[in-house]
């Protein structure tokens, strides 16, 4: 059976402790802790060493968006990605490459929005991956569905970039790129590419109260093909 978990900042924005105790009472054993606004970093760096994460089989953290510092925001993913845990970064985040070679195989490049300007498509994510060679791919299936409703883009990245696939995002993304919860149609959408996506654990990013959650994983695991606990 397919892992499914959450992003923190999906069930609680800003407060990744919360977030942690709603989840130790669901079924699931993995887990990417929000840091999306620069502010929220330096608390979950410090509060790392004292949480208990041992429920949780995979654990990534998402790298802030807004960093006025790109040498400091590194140093500081670098000491969270020495706790065993993955970096998922937006690549309009990264300007100077060399800093992002010492995060090694725990950073993790997010495909894009339409919003971006680059990241989006597996032409523009090929040259991020050649100058970073042993970064990984957090494929966020909706946002490739918003930048090609046909998902034809969504093929052409899994074929070309399945092998360092190491997490999926999976919500339903609007033209300003909000995430909401998985519909209908977006299932039709995505059950196409279960066989790649159940490869790896998948993080939900649809925002959902503490009663919604277990609902939405069954949403999740009905796209990837699991219709059984």
């Amino acid at each position: 059976m397919s892992s499914v978990g959450f992003s923190t900042g999906a069930l609680a924005l800003g407060n990744v402790m919360h977030a942690l105790e709603v989840l130790r009472s669901k079924h699931t054993d993995v887990v990417e802790l929000s840091a999306l606004r620069w502010s929220e970093l330096p608390a979950l760096q410090r509060a790392l060493s004292s949480l208990d994460l041992s429920h949780f089989r995979y654990k990534a953290v998402h790298a802030p968006t807004d960093a006025p510092d790109e040498c400091e925001l590194v140093a500081r993913l670098k000491e969270i990605a020495d706790h065993g845990l993955n970096i998922v970064v937006h690549p309009d985040t990264i300007h100077t490459f060399s800093l992002w070679e010492r995060l090694d195989a725990r950073l993790c490049i997010e495909n894009m929005d339409s919003r971006k300007s680059t990241g989006r498509t597996a032409e523009e994510l090929r040259p991020i991956f050649e100058k970073l060679p042993k970064a990984k791919l957090c494929f966020d299936v909706a946002h490739a569905r918003q930048v090609d409703p046909t998902m034809t883009e969504t093929t052409r990245i899994l074929l070309t970039f399945s092998d360092r696939m190491v997490q999926v995002h999976l919500s339903e993304v609007n033209s300003k790129g909000r995430h909401f919860s998985i519909s209908f149609t977006a299932k039709l959408a995505y059950r196409p590419f279960a066989a790649f996506l159940s490869r790896v654990p998948v993080i939900l990013e649809s925002p959902v109260d503490e009663e919604g959650i277990d609902s939405e994983i069954r949403e999740a695991r009905e796209v990837l093909g699991d219709f059984g606990e």
